[in-house]
């Protein structure tokens, strides 16, 4: 299978009274910590604070057996990780060196089918490349992955790297479907925000196939570089509720957060309904099929098909990000990448209800 760009028809937050793929390597060994205190309650907040604090003393966090280690390159930076509660592990590169490898991979490496993130517990930079990477296009991602050296790891995997449009709830453009990912507002008017591939060159947005329940039309629209967009209510929504579908029931969304390596997930699409997984990776560049390139999303072994575009990706009542695209699906199995909500929030100034 490939990475493609899709439009995905899948999750997305309920519409309101409309009715509307990558295991970590292995762990380096690396040096042993002493033992740390019990894991922190909120190990994203944490791992957030303490990759700003550490800057490039550190080369990523995850979770292992629901504790949060932080990766470390000197004894001051493991007692920092320690004292906020966490696991400290020593690696022997930190966040620049793996920072200078993705670079140089940008640089030379970016062919369709193509993706790449740090991957924390091994201490590399993960390439990943679909089945449609071949020929010249695989010797040239070869020969810039044997240049870094160690740094970095290259593998392949079934299926194309695609973007999904639809998802959640979902939500249509003329012919095309996505998903509806999390309700917001701003100054007491009400919108929603789903994939900036969606929003792509589209204007008005419907419940309906028909195209006759009107919802809203496109407020802003970022793609390629990011995924993520903004639609404008044409009128309030009856219920205001921050919620999302559950096929069956709904979860209450609460509020927005940051993803963590290790960490289970949730997402809602049009298409496939209700799927969890786990994260395996932060701050991903994809390479689609279409010549498109996303970079900060989040990956997981989250299954999706197209029609689940834009649809949200969410731990309990905590916001993470809106279904983006990736390979496979929900039958075989898959990856699948997230534009993290974030974001998306402070780019347009919205708050999530």
């Amino acid at each position: 299978m490939k990475y493609r760009s899709a439009r995905l028809r899948g999750p997305a937050a309920i519409v309101a009274a409309t009715g509307l793929a990558l295991t970590a390597l292995a762990a380096t060994p690396g040096a042993a910590s002493a033992a740390s205190p019990a894991a922190p309650a909120d190990p994203a907040r944490v791992a957030a604070a303490l990759t700003a604090q550490l800057g490039a003393r550190s080369a990523g966090t995850y979770l292992d057996g629901g504790a949060l280690v932080v990766t470390v390159t000197d004894s001051g930076a493991a007692a920092a990780v320690r004292a906020a509660g966490a696991r400290p592990r020593t690696v022997a590169r930190g966040g620049d060196d793996l920072k200078k490898a993705e670079a140089a991979l940008k640089r030379r490496a970016s062919v369709p089918g193509s993706a790449w993130a740090v991957d924390p517990a091994a201490n590399k930079v993960v390439v990943t490349l679909d089945a449609t990477v071949t020929g010249a296009r695989l010797a040239q991602v070869r020969k810039t992955a044997a240049a870094l050296g160690d740094a970095v790891h290259v593998r392949q995997t079934k299926g194309t790297y695609r973007t999904y449009t639809a998802g959640g709830e979902a939500i249509y453009a003329g012919t095309g479907r996505c998903s509806l990912g999390f309700n917001v507002e701003k100054g007491g008017e009400y919108y929603f925000l789903t994939a900036g591939h969606c929003t792509d060159g589209r204007g008005a947005w419907y419940a309906d196939a028909a195209n006759s329940s009107k919802l809203g039309d496109t407020a802003g629209s970022d793609f390629p570089g990011t995924d993520y967009g903004l639609v404008k209510y044409s009128s309030a929504p009856a219920d205001t509720r921050g919620v999302v579908s559950l096929y069956g029931g709904t979860q209450d969304i609460t509020g927005a957060g940051s993803a963590t390596v290790g960490q289970s997930v949730t997402r809602s699409g049009s298409t496939t309904q209700v799927h969890t997984g786990t994260v395996t990776a932060l701050n991903k560049t994809v390479n689609y099929d279409d010549g498109a390139t996303v970079s900060g999303l989040i990956e997981t072994t989250v299954c999706a098909e197209p029609g689940d575009s834009g649809g949200p990706l969410f731990t309990g009542p905590t916001a993470l990000g809106l279904t983006s695209g990736g390979s496979g699906d929900c039958t075989l199995g898959g990856t699948t990448f997230f534009q993290p909500v974030g974001p998306a929030l402070s780019a347009y100034g919205v708050t999530l209800y």
